[in-house]
């Protein structure tokens, strides 16, 4: 069975990310796994003093620091396997039994890749530990999972409940119809009110594309307001999420229109950064 996998680094925001698990694995009656990588922090050896200091002290040196690198190791796993078994308690509690705990060392989206064929979902922080004094930063992973995960991601805000609506951005071109389609199928998202959005650009007969689009989620037991606006991208969603208190995003990724290089890059980061929902990005 396809797990979805839930990425925990022990930063401010991993309660949220642990509930919004719980949340998608009721949705999805699919098993949790949380994951933890440990990733080996580079040192400064006693050779950054060569000429300095004579080679027997160098050698001392270079022995007591393998010594403190074996102990942060052993202290790490013991804080990670703590993350994990804390993770399952809380998801036990909320009452999801078929939930797991995977601790490897290496670099996060290695990891996932490695599991992709075993997974639903990828639940994952908007950012991590090392920016619990920066609300606007964004992990050092998420550039790079964005761009590489075959499976659907959630990135998580420092807070999560579960929704009661999500906003879809449609541009009207082959990507987003196929982002529409995993939306219909995937099951997470019904039952929640559905707001389509398209802003104008020059996709050919987006109009007609856009009402298709509608009468599609429609015909499977979607809720739909439909929204066909004009103006910036980026203004003009924003707008429309604060407005209508959208809970949730849905976008695609990766691709030349207008709408979905506001999804990529510069523009991507832009919205992530001021996002204070979560948002799903489907390949």
């Amino acid at each position: 069975m396809k797990n979805i996998i839930t990425c925990l680094d022990g930063s401010a925001m991993t309660s949220a990310v642990t509930s919004a698990a719980v949340w998608a694995s009721k949705k999805l009656d699919k098993p949790i796994l949380f994951l933890h990588t440990l990733t080996k922090e580079p040192q400064h050896g006693a050779d950054d003093y060569t000429g300095a200091i004579g080679l027997g002290a160098r050698s001392a040196l270079l022995e007591e620091m393998t010594k403190l690198d074996e102990q942060r190791g052993k202290v790490a796993l013991q804080l990670g396997k703590h993350l994990l078994d804390n993770a399952i308690e809380q998801a036990r509690v909320a009452g999801i039994q078929n939930a797991s705990a995977l601790q490897r060392h290496g670099e996060l989206v290695d990891s996932i890749a490695d599991m992709q064929e075993d997974t639903r979902l990828i639940i994952i922080g908007r950012r991590g530990a090392g920016h619990h004094n920066n609300a606007s930063a964004l992990g050092s992973n998420i550039e790079t999972l964005l761009r590489k995960a075959a499976s659907p991601v959630l990135l998580i805000p420092e807070a999560f409940k579960a929704p009661v609506s999500f906003m879809i951005a449609y541009d009207g071109r082959e990507a987003a119809d196929k982002a529409l389609q995993r939306i219909i199928d995937g099951g997470l998202l019904h039952g929640l009110k559905c707001h389509l959005v398209s802003v104008k650009n020059n996709e050919a007969n987006l109009k007609e594309k856009f009402t298709s689009a509608q009468q599609k989620l429609e015909a499977k037991g979607f809720d739909v307001i439909a929204s066909y606006i004009e103006g910036n991208i980026y203004d003009s969603l924003m707008a429309y999420q604060r407005t209508n208190q959208i809970e949730l995003t849905v976008m695609g990724a990766f691709g030349h229109s207008r709408l979905r290089q506001f999804f990529v890059g510069s523009n991507t980061m832009k919205m992530l950064e001021h996002s204070k929902i979560p948002l799903v990005v489907l390949r």
